[in-house]
């Protein structure tokens, strides 16, 4: 029944984030969670708070404003108090400049009761990265910003 429900909850995520909600993916998150995004561009790196992954979760918002989520699969591992989630997913949308984006991955959680204490994200990062040049030369700065830490 537990794993039903946290299947459900990561759903209900990627839904919320697909809408622009982002809030709804720090809502569940620990004060100290690890959050790593691949890649050496604006939204690569590590964060280790939740406050930190919240200001890369506006970023994501500002360079990517019409960012939708498909999620092709869920699956759960584990105990209530100690669970993995791996989420299989499709994104699409516009970058900030106006040009279409898509991509495709999947994240690994580690819940801890109830709380993501790490999150990690595998996907085309040569994609997105490619996309974030392409509007830092256009003129918007924060495209080729330095990666949010802390």
């Amino acid at each position: 029944m537990y794993k039903t429900i946290a299947k459900r909850k990561v759903t209900g995520v990627f839904d919320a984030l697909g809408r622009g909600d982002w809030e709804a993916g720090l809502a569940d998150a620990a004060d100290d969670v690890h959050h790593v995004f691949p890649g050496d561009h604006a939204l690569g790196g590590e964060r280790h708070s939740k406050e930190a992954m919240g200001r890369w979760f506006e970023r994501v918002y500002r360079l990517i404003p019409d960012l939708q989520f498909e999620v092709e699969s869920v699956a759960v591992r584990g105990l209530p108090w100690d669970m993995r989630v791996a989420v299989k997913w499709r994104d699409f949308g516009r970058m900030a400049d106006g040009e279409p984006y898509e991509n495709h991955g999947a994240h690994w959680i580690r819940l801890q009761r109830g709380k993501a204490k790490s999150i990690r994200a595998y996907l085309d990062t040569q994609s997105l990265a490619d996309s974030l040049e392409r509007m830092r030369s256009a003129g918007i700065e924060e495209a080729g910003a330095a990666p949010i830490t802390g």
